[in-house]
Parts: C-alpha cells; sequence; structure tokens
C-alpha cells in the first residue's frame, strides 16, 4: 500500500512538473511574441468661446450632451450685428449708383441744358456790349453820366464771364466726369464691401458651432452672461480620434512602430476587446536622463505611445484604465480597422 502511495506521489510530482514546465514555456513564448502595456484613455479637449463681444441669447446644450460638427450651439443677441449690416448695405447699394452714374457720363438732356444756357450767355452779352457802345457815344455829348457809362461796361464785362463759364459748362458735360473721380468712387465702393464682408463676419461670429464632433463637458456661461473672446462657454470633449496614453521601456522601445495593431482592454468591460493602433511613439524620454548612465539605468527611461483605438458604443471615457496588447512579430499584418479615425492612424503611418 504504501509503493502504491508513493509511486502516485511520484507520478504527481512528475506530470505538475511537466505542467509547470510547460506553462512557463508559454508565458515566455507569449511574452516573445506580445507587448503588454499599461496607460489610460486620453482625448482632446477644446475651450469654445464666441469671437464677439455682447450678451448670450441662446445656449443649446447641457453637460453631457453629443454634439456634431457644424451643429449651432450657442448665439449672442443678434440685433446689433444685423443692423450694422443692414447700413452698410445701403451705403454699398448707394456708392454703386453712384459709381454707375459716374461711368455714364452726362444725359444727352445735361449737354442740350448747357448748349441753351451758353446761347442764353451769348444773347445776353452782345446786348451788355451794344448797350455800353451807345451810351460810350453819348458820353461826349454829355446825354448820359459817366458812371451809367462805366456801370454799362461792367455789365458788359460780367455777361462776357458769364458766357464763358456757360462754354466751360458746356465742355464739362460733354467730356463727362474726370477719370480720377471714377476711380475714387470706385476705391470708395470695394472699401465699403470689405466692411460688409467684415460686419458679416461679425455676424457669422455671434453664433458658435461645434467645431467636430465630441461631448459637452462643461456649460461655463448662462443665457444673459456678457460674452467675450475670452470667456469660453462649453468645454468640449472630442470623441475622435480617443487614443490610449501607454509607456514602453527603453528596452522594448526597438520592438513597436507606427501602425502596428493593438488590443485594448480595461476593468469595466470584463472580455471585451477593442481594436486599435500604435498612432505615435514619443522621440524623447519622460524623464530627463543622467549625464552619465550604466546599463541598469537606461533600462529604467519608459517613453510615451499613442495607441488610436475603436470606440463605436462609446464606452471608453477619458481617464480610464486601459491594458494594451501589441502582437509582435515581422509578419504581421495590419488590416483596415472599421471605425472611425483611420484617416488620422494612415497619417500617423506616414509619418
Amino acid at each position: 500500500m504504501k509503493k502504491k502511495t508513493v509511486i502516485l506521489l511520484v507520478v504527481l510530482a512528475v506530470a505538475g512538473g511537466i505542467v509547470l514546465a510547460w506553462w512557463q514555456h508559454r508565458e515566455q513564448n507569449n511574452a516573445t511574441h506580445q507587448l503588454k502595456l499599461y496607460g489610460n484613455i486620453d482625448i482632446r479637449e477644446v475651450d469654445l468661446a464666441i469671437n464677439a463681444s455682447e450678451r448670450i441669447a441662446k445656449v443649446l446644450f447641457w453637460e453631457g450632451d453629443k454634439v456634431e460638427q457644424g451643429q449651432l450651439m450657442a448665439e449672442l443677441e443678434l440685433e446689433r450685428f444685423q443692423a450694422e449690416v443692414e447700413r452698410l448695405k445701403g451705403d454699398v447699394a448707394a456708392q454703386q449708383a453712384l459709381v454707375q452714374k459716374l461711368q455714364n457720363g452726362s444725359r444727352p438732356q445735361e449737354i442740350r441744358q448747357a448748349r441753351d444756357l451758353l446761347d442764353e450767355a451769348k444773347a445776353q452779352e452782345i446786348i451788355a456790349w451794344l448797350t455800353y457802345k451807345r451810351l460810350k457815344k453819348l458820353l461826349p455829348r454829355k446825354l448820359v453820366s459817366k458812371e451809367e457809362v462805366d456801370n454799362a461796361k461792367a455789365t458788359a464785362e460780367a455777361a462776357t464771364a458769364r458766357r464763358k463759364a456757360a462754354e466751360e459748362t458746356l465742355s464739362l458735360a460733354i467730356e463727362g466726369p474726370r477719370q480720377e473721380d471714377i476711380s475714387a468712387a470706385k476705391a470708395r465702393l470695394i472699401a465699403l464691401r470689405a466692411q460688409l464682408a467684415l460686419a458679416e463676419h461679425d455676424l457669422e461670429d455671434a453664433r458658435l458651432y461645434a467645431p467636430a464632433n465630441g461631448i459637452i463637458r462643461d456649460r461655463i456661461l448662462e443665457p444673459g452672461d456678457m460674452a467675450t473672446p475670452q470667456r469660453p462657454i462649453y468645454t468640449l470633449a472630442l470623441t475622435d480620434p480617443m487614443w490610449a496614453r501607454v509607456y514602453v521601456s527603453e528596452p522594448d522601445l526597438g520592438k513597436i512602430r507606427p501602425g502596428m495593431g493593438a488590443v485594448i482592454t480595461t476593468d469595466s468591460f470584463p472580455g471585451k476587446h477593442y481594436r486599435g493602433w500604435v498612432g505615435y511613439i514619443s522621440p524623447t524620454a519622460e524623464f530627463t536622463p543622467k549625464t552619465v548612465q550604466t546599463e541598469e539605468l537606461r533600462t529604467h527611461l519608459v517613453y510615451q505611445v499613442r495607441v488610436y483605438a475603436c470606440n463605436p458604443q462609446g464606452e471608453l471615457r477619458l481617464g480610464m484604465p486601459v491594458t494594451t496588447v501589441i502582437p509582435l512579430g515581422s509578419d504581421m499584418k495590419v488590416e483596415p480597422l472599421p471605425c472611425r479615425g483611420n484617416q488620422e492612424a494612415a497619417s500617423d503611418r506616414e509619418q
């Protein structure tokens, strides 16, 4: 009986040794074919402010709400901006009409009117000079006074001046506006159009739109608050792309490269795997190394790695601890990832 017990114990010990050796061999084999890294989920955050100074009229979202790119998020009181746009539209229309008028030149009626005035001035000039000559002949016979002759001469000279002025008026009417006046009017029109475009841009800036898909993390201002470009209204957490910020030790740094596939797991959803890919490897260590390093100290250096993650159900959240496993091997091929953010991944691979 004792002999059988001893044999059984020996057999169990041998079997246990074989199992232990197999397990150790498997662990060593796995360790050489995959790299396990630890870190947290990370995303970008944006402070959203309106590029204008006015009282807030609408704030449309609350903390936790999802927004899509281009969606209206907040709006200022628009009366002042709209009034400025309308005023400048009127100025532009008036200046446009002035430019058109100058380019068209004088109308035929204006030219005929100038000719008629010139004819009238010529007739008055002839009469004035005839009157002066008659009175001048009567002066030696003392039939008129010297004062009357002088007045007649002055009237004749004034008539001549009016005739010359009428001739210049007709000449200007025929030639039309000066080219310099047309150029100045056109320049003024360009300036007014620029002011109108700026006013329309200010009106558009009085509304806040989502720059990208994301989740509202903080709602900072409320309707009635005074908004300025320096005061954010929201803090927006960008959900695409999302990545795991993990760290790799210096000896393992040469085992990974951008574009390698990865699997991400969390404690919140045991047994669930999220597909990912290595998108960024820091070119510098996290801690400043000493000037003189031993081999032992060099192994303590770590480098940040960004592993982009597929998160279609929105289960990965900012700060969540994760475990990332990167399969190693030169024959590994990265398949296209069926999730958003592939463009960023492709960009990172090119880098």
